[in-house]
């Protein structure tokens, strides 16, 4: 929500003065004061202007003002155009008909709104970009939309249904410029593709794994091994699955045909996210409306369309979590929300067919980006649900849903909460989501690929001593390491040659001079392989 200083000007001002409080905190806000300064605090940027700058105190003057010199905040706009309605935009545009601020306003306001403004007669000026493609991600210019009716260009990059904003700060424009291509070919070139291709075949099956861990639920060999077939066949095939009839089929792979679900694809049914404590139900999210749903992914899906070409890690990540705010199915949404990264950056090519890049192994490996990602998944959540948090109930009667659903959920705010679903800001989630994909190149990936090739010259050096199978070798590294460098009762059942004297000493010393000069990254390995205690029997 916007702190409005004592002074405010441009948006500060329409909110004190309409009394208009979107649940998002706007990038920008301004106040007068003794000297122009500039206070960041967590990306959210306070600016201070001289009395030479305070607009006239009326509406369109300090709109104008947050238009040129803020950051347009849809959220904001939105609710301020439902408050005033549509008279102080009608008459700025009249009485300014060449205005290019005008003109983006009355724009705005129709697009917002989805009302119909009067265009003056004497309406001219040059075409002007609806928003400034320097302060928010925009549609590319190529598919930026002539609107003759107010010669604006609609380069909004989403629909007024579903319009994610990502403002450009540093922090932002460092985390969108995240080069997976090169990160991949640094990889490609120290390890070879060969051996890449193998490590993405355990990748697959890792992310799955890590995907089912972030939802407490690791310990489902099945389910997990369904996810992971659904990725290698999946990902970057076919249409995005955004409308209702990709979701059921993608939906009905991933859960497979005993559940609850009687309608796979967009739900009809309530939905939220949390937990029950002790039996009673604690909300962390409400999702939108089912009514609402078919359009906000339309959005999603043009905010693709009209941003292809940008940033792949920006355009992943807005995916991602943009799909897991709408949370379009009654089941599965976590994992369809963590498979759209890997398949946008398969669509967009910066990651080869069969690569998956086990992004939820990073988020579950590391306690601090476990946190991060809580957090961020907070930035949209735990406003939404502080402000109607007295409008979430439970009712003493369940409804059966026509998607299978049965559910007590009632909630009596979706016009409070319409303008945070449609226009969240989602920059915060690119530096999250592109710092997490850097780190899965640079260490997930790159940690995985050594232990491959440790073990494949480990296989070569056991068979410099017992000459065998590769899979007879790697039953013997397996148990090798799983025992600590201990001969187990059931490997020398199975193989009585490594009861031979000195055998068994001479396999655990070459394959632990394997792991010493693969260097530190195998150390852990070396000393998994190294005995408790002295080898025989």
């Amino acid at each position: 929500m916007i702190d409005i200083p004592s002074e405010p000007i441009g948006a500060a001002w329409l909110a004190h003065a309409y009394d208009v409080r979107p649940l998002g905190r706007p990038p920008v806000t301004s106040q007068v004061g003794g000297r122009r300064a500039t206070r960041v605090d967590e990306g959210f940027r306070l600016e201070t202007y001289t009395e030479a700058m305070r607009p006239a105190a009326d509406p369109a003057a300090h709109l104008q003002f947050h238009l040129r010199h803020e950051v347009p905040h849809l959220e904001f706009l939105a609710r301020l155009f439902e408050r005033t309605g549509p008279d102080f935009v009608q008459a700025w545009v009249t009485a300014e008909p060449t205005g290019q601020y005008a003109r983006r306003a009355a724009f705005l306001y129709e697009w917002l709104t989805g009302q119909t403004l009067e265009v003056p007669e004497r309406l001219g000026g040059n075409y002007v970009d609806a928003i400034d493609s320097a302060k928010l991600v925009a549609a590319a210019a190529d598919r930026a939309i002539k609107v003759q009716r107010w010669r604006v260009n609609d380069n909004l990059p989403g629909t007024r249904h579903f319009c994610p904003m990502v403002v450009k700060t540093d922090v932002v424009t460092r985390a969108s410029g995240l080069d997976v291509p090169h990160l991949f070919r640094a990889l490609k070139a120290e390890f070879g593709e060969d051996l890449l291709m193998r490590a993405a075949v355990w990748m697959t099956l890792r992310e799955s794994k890590a995907s089912f861990a972030i939802e407490g639920e690791a310990d489902r060999v099945g389910r997990v091994q369904r996810f992971a077939d659904v990725m290698a066949r999946r990902t970057g095939q076919g249409e995005l699955p955004l409308s209702d009839a990709v979701l059921a089929e993608l939906q009905r792979d991933i859960l497979g045909d005993r559940t609850t679900i009687t309608r796979f694809g967009v739900r009809q049914s309530p939905v939220f996210v949390g937990e029950t404590v002790r039996y009673h139900e604690v909300v962390h999210y409400v999702a939108p409306p089912a009514e609402d749903v078919a359009a906000m992914l339309d959005g999603l899906r043009v905010f693709l369309e009209r941003t292809q070409g940008q940033s792949s890690a920006m355009r992943s990540a807005v995916a991602a979590f943009g799909f897991v705010y709408i949370h379009p199915l009654a089941d599965g949404n976590g994992r369809v929300h963590r498979f759209l990264v890997n398949d946008v950056l398969r669509r967009d090519g910066v990651t080869p067919d069969p690569v998956i890049l086990p992004i939820s192994a990073v988020i579950t490996d590391d306690v601090g980006e476990r946190r991060g990602y809580d957090q961020v998944l907070d930035r949209v959540s735990k406003p939404l649900v502080q402000a109607v948090r007295d409008q979430i109930a439970f009712e003493p009667l369940q409804t059966t849903y026509p998607d299978g659903v049965v559910s007590n959920f009632a909630f009596s705010a979706t016009e409070r909460a319409r303008p945070l679903w449609r226009y969240p800001d989602l920059g915060p989630h690119v530096v999250f989501l592109a710092n997490i994909i850097g780190r899965t190149l640079t260490e997930q990936m790159r940690e995985e690929s050594r232990y491959l090739r440790s073990h494949a010259r480990a296989r070569v050096a056991l068979k410099e001593v017992v000459e065998m199978p590769d899979p007879q070798a790697d039953r013997v590294l397996r148990s090798l390491e799983q025992n600590r460098g201990e001969l187990s009762n059931v490997l020398a059942k199975e193989m009585p040659v490594l009861l031979q004297p000195g055998v068994w000493a001479e396999i655990v010393e070459a394959v632990s001079r394997v792991y010493q000069e693969g260097g530190a990254a195998d150390g852990a390995v070396v000393e998994r392989y190294r005995p408790e205690k002295p080898v025989g029997r």
